[in-house]
């Protein structure tokens, strides 16, 4: 990779503004402003929590050990002991070998590939996983339940804490591995049971606990003893907990205050931070990975299979900025384009949608200008193009349902053949005015049809029929998401069949969005009650949903650029009290931000 040196030489730039030929790092002098600037790493100041694919089986007080993208969760409870092992590939889990003894609340540490297994109810046993099997090997001195562990492989480990269901209280005990023997080393200050581990053999921390009461109490070790440290902000039992390779950064998830809890904090090293709630409040779950790259599995809410992953700080920020205004202020329109080559067309210039527009306009990434008007004019179509020079308009309703279908070609619109079943409240799913999707509609109909530059042709049917979704992608692999009345189901298109995947974190209905399969946003909408305009921006990877920058104003009704995506689009007019709007918002994710040198 060239170095800043080799890209841009030793001279400083100078130049009147923000230098736009800079590059990450570089350092120019602003003789407008006279400041010094540089380019800065555009990045998130907090983590957020995304849901992940479920685990096969649900079960709390289980085990973990790995990373969120290499990751082996083992043991636990449903109604009786488990000894189901599985493993997670970042997107998914699948169920490989099983413990050879079933437990729960045992210590569990190491890596995918290398895992320990250790005590638990019932008994001493320890285990070890090289990647497809559990070996039993030598016993820890005294067994011990609701333990925590900590561990980079099953060579070197820590085990602490717990309690012997034949022995009444709690213990601080401490054993150290080292791959083939347990040797106590110092107790904890403080004995107690359901605590999380987070780091390595030499350097980690006690998190939480119960001794009993709960207690927030955290303690640090060093390799040879424990200290008290500062305890968390919210005392609980059965958190999860998180920081493969220190005790000076780790994240503490989830817990018993009571209620179950969603709660999470970041550790610095000296001090606790509170940070972004998981999405499903359990105790007894399993943590694994890093304070950046968390993964939180199982647990107790009541008995949950979720599956969620922390993204720590450092990951781009999208953001909306002021766009320019429509000439006409509408709502339930349809789009064409891009961020910077927008058509929209067609909507309702008032509330209660009781007046049909036929109107369209083209944006340039700045301003609107009126273009020749759709033949027919109608809201709630759906629509799909390439840029605004190329676009397609179909269904829709002018009062009643209409299949009315018309191709743009950056002067004119044309009528062109109806789709085989009229309908309104239409999700569009396409990238060019020559292959889409309408899907759903009026009436809550599951009903796809396919475009194919000439005909309509009725495919495979959505498992959950709606009106008033979004969509993304193309003819051959799209996303259709939320629905009136408010609902957060989310599909995936194969070219032949729909399938179910992770929902949106808020169900919205007159929701807009585009993208593509793997790369989506979805934004506005109205949440329950129906008068709620909603702000919520949600980003999907392909795989789920989280939540990310709000909309400046809360609307629904409003309209995605159709070949917008994660790091550019608009919302386009809408729904915004007390009436329609012109507004227009532009969503951007640059990966870098001019700073001064006073900054």
């Amino acid at each position: 990779m060239a170095t800043y040196k080799e890209k841009v030489g030793t001279a400083v730039v100078n130049y009147a503004g923000d230098y736009p030929g800079a590059v990450e790092g570089e350092l120019w002098y602003d003789s407008t402003n006279k400041d010094f600037k540089y380019l800065y790493p555009n990045v998130t100041s907090a983590g957020s929590w995304r849901t992940g694919n479920n685990m096969n089986t649900a079960r709390f007080k289980l085990a973990g050990a790995g990373i969120q993208t290499a990751a082996l969760a083992f043991g636990g409870y449903v109604t009786t002991y488990q000894a189901i092992t599985e493993s997670y590939d970042g997107t998914s889990w699948t169920e490989v070998n099983d413990l050879n003894t079933a437990r729960l609340g045992m210590a569990g540490a190491g890596t995918q590939t290398s895992a320990l297994a250790a005590t638990g109810d019932p008994g001493t046993v320890v285990e070890l996983w090289n990647g497809t099997n559990w070996t039993e090997t030598t016993d820890v001195n005294a067994a011990r339940e609701q333990i925590a562990g900590v561990g980079v492989d099953n060579t070197a480990a820590l085990i602490f804490g717990g309690f012997a269901p034949s022995v009444p209280g709690t213990t601080g005990a401490t054993e150290s591995w080292d791959g083939s023997s347990w040797t106590e080393v110092g107790d904890l200050n403080t004995g107690r049971y359901a605590l999380s581990g987070a780091g390595i053999k030499t350097a980690a921390l006690a998190i939480g606990g119960a001794t009993p009461p709960r207690t927030g109490k955290v303690e640090s070790w060093n390799g040879t003893s424990w200290t008290e440290t500062t305890d968390l902000n919210t005392t609980r039992r059965g958190t999860g907990a998180s920081s493969y390779s220190s005790n000076t950064l780790a994240l503490a998830f989830g817990g018993d205050e009571p209620p179950h809890s969603a709660k999470t904090e970041s550790w610095n090293g000296s001090t606790w931070t509170e940070e972004a709630d998981l999405s499903v409040a359990r105790s007894a779950l399993a943590g694994m990975g890093t304070s950046t790259a968390s993964l939180a599995a199982g647990g107790e809410s009541p008995t949950s299979a979720a599956t969620e992953e922390w993204t720590g700080a450092g990951a781009p920020v999208g953001a909306w900025s002021t766009g320019g205004s429509l000439n006409t202020a509408r709502g339930f329109g349809s789009s064409a384009g891009t961020y910077t080559a927008g058509l929209y067309y067609g909507g309702t210039t008032v509330p209660g949608n009781t007046t049909y527009s036929a109107a369209a306009e083209a944006y340039n990434g700045t301003n609107w200008t009126e273009v020749n008007d759709l033949n027919t004019a109608r809201l709630a179509g759906g629509g799909v193009g390439a840029t605004n020079t190329a676009a397609l308009m179909y269904g829709g309703t002018t009062g009643s349902n209409t299949g009315a279908t018309e191709t743009y070609n950056g002067t004119n619109w044309t009528e062109v053949n109806d789709m085989n079943t009229a309908r309104h409240g239409i999700a569009s799913v396409g990238q060019s005015n020559i292959a889409a999707l309408a899907v759903g509609g009026s009436g809550g109909t599951a009903l796809t049809e396919i475009w194919n530059g000439t005909n309509w042709t009725e495919t495979g049917d959505l498992n959950t029929g709606r009106h008033t979704a979004a969509g993304a992608g193309t003819t051959t692999a799209g996303l259709v998401f939320g629905a009136g009345p408010p609902n957060a189901v989310t599909e995936s298109w194969n070219g032949s069949n729909w399938t179910e995947v992770n929902d949106l974190n808020t169900g919205r209905g007159n929701i807009a969005g585009s993208g593509l399969q793997t790369s989506a946003l979805a934004f506005g909408g109205f949440e329950s009650p129906s008068t709620a305009r909603s702000t919520k921006t949600e980003e999907w990877n392909g795989v789920s949903w989280a939540e990310v920058n709000d909309l400046s104003t809360g609307r629904y009704d409003t309209t995605a650029v159709q070949q917008g995506g994660t790091a550019n689009n608009l919302a386009i007019g809408g729904n915004a009290a007390p009436g329609q709007t012109a507004q227009t918002e532009e969503w951007t994710k640059p990966s870098n931000t001019v700073k001064t040198l006073t900054d």
